[in-house]
């Protein structure tokens, strides 16, 4: 099914009968994605007087909590207020969810002991193109990024200038398939942060980063529409669904 929509003034057509999910769930009945040394995300039915609501145990509905992080167990699209001490809502801040991305496959640098994704390998990947989002897929691209625990892994992160190129460039919407666009233990620098939403300047408060996402190997690098939906918390940070559209013209 195809779909025509109109962008900036442009008209791009869309498929939008295979829509590319690149969203990592919460699923407890398998081994979660995890960060940031806390246990596991939990959900259970609620109970009262000791009666467990849930059709399993003869209710009449399934009636469960969910006891989550989402910094640390899903994938999450989060603002400014992230790392600022006033306090800023990702869901009020967030008030438009399509854009036009360009999908990139980086290998990480190997630099001082810790391995990067560096302003080369972003300059080299966009070039000259104009795109509201970037959608960053590391390799290797192994399907145990939907399950990994990376607390105290070091994991892969952006160094501060290619977090200020792309912030530069007017990349509004930053998607990563990590735990963070930050080294894990920085001493509280956050230099990626800081940078892409220029804490030290006029705050980007319509800028997101998106981490824990996971791009399937056979989806190409190139350009998409991109519908980046939240969830509505009021919080610096909300669970959220980015969905990619081939672009067919």
């Amino acid at each position: 099914m195809k779909a025509i929509v109109e962008y900036n003034s442009r008209k791009i057509e869309v498929d939008i009968s295979n829509p590319i999910d690149i969203s990592i769930p919460i699923d407890i009945n398998k081994k979660n994605v995890n960060a940031w040394y806390i246990g596991d995300p939990k959900i259970f039915p609620e109970s009262v007087d000791n009666y467990e609501i849930s059709v399993a145990n003869g209710a009449v509905v399934n009636f469960n909590n969910i006891h989550f992080n989402p910094h640390s167990h899903i994938t999450h699209t989060e603002c400014v207020g992230h790392i600022t001490k006033e306090v800023h809502s990702v869901n009020k801040n967030l008030k438009y969810f399509i854009f036009l991305a360009e999908v990139v496959t980086i290998a990480p640098l190997y630099h001082n002991g810790d391995f990067i994704i560096g302003v080369k390998q972003l300059k080299n990947a966009l070039r000259n193109k104009k795109r509201d989002a970037i959608v960053i897929r590391t390799i290797p691209n192994l399907e145990e990024k939907k399950s990994m625990n990376y607390s105290n892994t070091n994991p892969t992160y952006l160094s501060e200038k290619a977090a200020i190129y792309l912030r530069e460039k007017g990349i509004k919407h930053l998607l990563v398939d990590l735990p963070s666009v930050d080294k894990e233990k920085d001493g509280g620098a956050l230099l990626a942060h800081n940078a892409f939403w220029n804490t030290k300047g006029k705050l980007r408060m319509d800028a997101t980063i998106t981490e824990f996402i996971y791009v399937p190997n056979q989806v190409e690098d190139g350009e998409y529409l991109l519908n980046l939906m939240i969830a509505p918390f009021e919080n610096d940070a909300s669970p959220s669904k980015p969905v990619l559209y081939k672009i067919l013209k």
